[in-house]
């Protein structure tokens, strides 16, 4: 694929891929991105997972003919996009490596092979000219490894982004792009929405025409969307007014009030109510939609004088990704000595600026006519 005159694309669709990082769901699969620059020097940006090594290497030949490549660019270590660098080295010997220092440091871990004689080091700013065409380095700590770096090339005004902007699946057009870039960020990145916002300082000076993600599809046009979602998310601020309804039922009597309490909240005319079934569901979504909206409400059986271990483990997961700024109420169910709100708050209760709607309701059992009227008050201050 062709992004310009002499930029190519020289990615690996993986469609039978069901685990990223063996943990979250991959309906869709998932892109390895590379690209090549074709100057009087050449660069190849990145290489890929284990998996596409081969089929990845077969374009890079197809792209440089009986050309040799001058440099590989290492944006980010981690191995879906480092797996391939002894390969390369072994078919070009002379290519010489370009990361900064962390990226070396952190290299020998990898392989046993020392190419330290072809290290190029960069720092912020730095520039790597192939001809017309020129890289300039900025350092991306945290963004989400430690040794991250972005480079913006001047003369095509393509960003290439490391991870920033990468998504889930194997989709290359842009249609529903937030969805699953959305749920690639909160549960990726979405921890160090710090070092984003540091990043997106740094680059905002740019003229960017394009971004081009270790996964994704290539971005070309609206940028400022794109942008505009990156910010709200790395600031933490909700995408969109809504509930999440966060129902982890043991027997069906708590989905039951959660249907209740969902359908009260429409009666209101509340846009945008969400319920989830916890535990039959796929974790990342959960923490995807409780950080897209403004107003949670986590409903849940006791268990074991504590939580049902489904809720439990989404409020570790959210709690990891730094979840604030938001409107929670709590529910909780338990037949004899209901322990669910207050395990749920202890999780909580390091989190920073969340606001309490209500006082945690308990039903016993079954939702009582008392309980319905709780539920009605709750879905009223909601609104």
């Amino acid at each position: 694929m062709t992004i310009t005159e002499k930029i190519r694309y020289a990615g690996v669709a993986d469609r039978d891929l069901d685990l990223f990082e063996s943990q979250y769901p991959l309906p869709n699969g998932m892109l390895y991105n590379s690209y090549v620059i074709l100057d009087e020097r050449i660069a190849i940006l990145d290489t890929v997972d284990k998996r596409a090594v081969s089929e990845w290497l077969e374009q890079i030949k197809e792209i440089l003919g009986d050309r040799e490549p001058d440099y590989l660019v290492l944006h980010h270590l981690e191995p879906d996009h480092s797996a391939g660098i002894l390969e390369l080295h072994r078919l070009y010997p002379k290519m010489r490596l370009v990361g900064n220092a962390l990226t070396f440091r952190m290299l020998p871990q990898f392989f046993a092979e020392d190419l330290s004689a072809l290290y190029e080091t960069v720092a912020e700013g730095g520039e790597l000219s192939l001809g017309t065409h020129k890289l300039t380095f900025y350092m991306a700590p945290m963004v989400h490894w430690p040794e991250v770096m972005v480079s913006y090339e001047q003369a095509d005004k393509v960003l290439f982004a490391a991870d920033a902007f990468g998504k889930f699946g194997v989709k290359t057009d842009t249609d529903d792009w937030a969805c699953e870039a959305r749920r690639y960020y909160f549960n990726i990145v979405g921890k160090y929405g710090t070092q984003v916002q540091m990043l997106l300082k740094k680059l905002s000076g740019l003229e960017i025409r394009m971004i081009c993600s270790l996964h994704g599809p290539v971005l070309k046009e609206n940028l400022g969307y794109f942008v505009g979602l990156y910010d709200t998310w790395s600031k933490y601020e909700p995408e969109d007014r809504g509930v999440l309804i966060a129902c982890a039922s043991i027997h069906g009597n708590t989905m039951k009030a959660a249907e209740f309490l969902k359908s009260e909240l429409a009666a209101l005319g509340v846009e945008n109510v969400v319920l989830t079934d916890v535990p039959r569901a796929d974790v990342a979504e959960v923490v995807e939609d409780a950080f897209r909206y403004d107003r949670m409400v986590l409903m849940s059986s006791s268990y074991d004088a504590g939580v049902f271990p489904p809720m439990e483990a989404f409020l570790h997961h959210l709690a990891a990704k730094k979840y604030c700024n938001r409107k929670v109420a709590l529910v909780q169910n338990g037949s004899w000595a209901p322990s669910a709100a207050k395990t749920m708050l202890k999780i909580l209760e390091p989190l920073e600026n969340l606001s309490y709607v209500g006082e945690p309701i308990t039903i016993k059992t079954t939702m009582s006519e008392a309980n319905k009227l709780e539920l009605k008050s709750l879905a009223e201050m909601l609104r």
